[in-house]
């Protein structure tokens, strides 16, 4: 494994390990659930945005070192952004995992992933959760959608 492989492995490995953001956040408006089944992984997302801007947001749940280590770098990437630019992080990162370049910042950690197709599913979990709850869609997000 590359230096920069082994330096990916570590940063999922401390994500998963002490997850930021791991709580509920208070005062929250928006909220997704999502569901994994080929993996099991589960999600419940909260967001606070504020005048087109993420200023709080934190999840909970269950599932492989890949889907926790996702849902917390995510929840650090787009703490503070606005909605836009977390729509555009999340297509970054969709991207990278379907062959596109990597994604900016420590989101490039997942790059590997692509190699493991079932995987992919349990990095975007978290990315699909959050593009629910920006958009207030009430129904419950599952990997097993046509999009993902």
């Amino acid at each position: 494994m590359t230096d920069l492989g082994e330096l990916y492995q570590q940063v999922i490995l401390d994500h998963n390990r002490n997850p930021r953001n791991f709580r509920t956040v208070p005062g929250a408006n928006r909220h997704a659930e999502g569901y994994n089944p080929l993996c099991g992984d589960r999600i419940s997302l909260d967001v606070r945005v504020e005048d087109g801007v993420i200023q709080d947001v934190g999840f909970q749940g269950s599932g492989c070192a890949i889907s926790k280590a996702a849902a917390s770098l995510m929840t650090a990437a787009v703490h503070g952004k606005t909605t836009a630019e977390a729509n555009e992080l999340f297509r970054a990162f969709h991207a990278m995992l379907t062959g596109g370049p990597n994604a900016p910042g420590k989101l490039a950690a997942f790059a590997g992933v692509r190699a493991f197709p079932a995987r992919v599913k349990c990095a975007n979990l978290s990315w699909h959760a959050l593009r629910a709850a920006l958009e207030k869609i009430g129904e419950p997000v599952t990997t097993e959608s046509p999009s993902d």
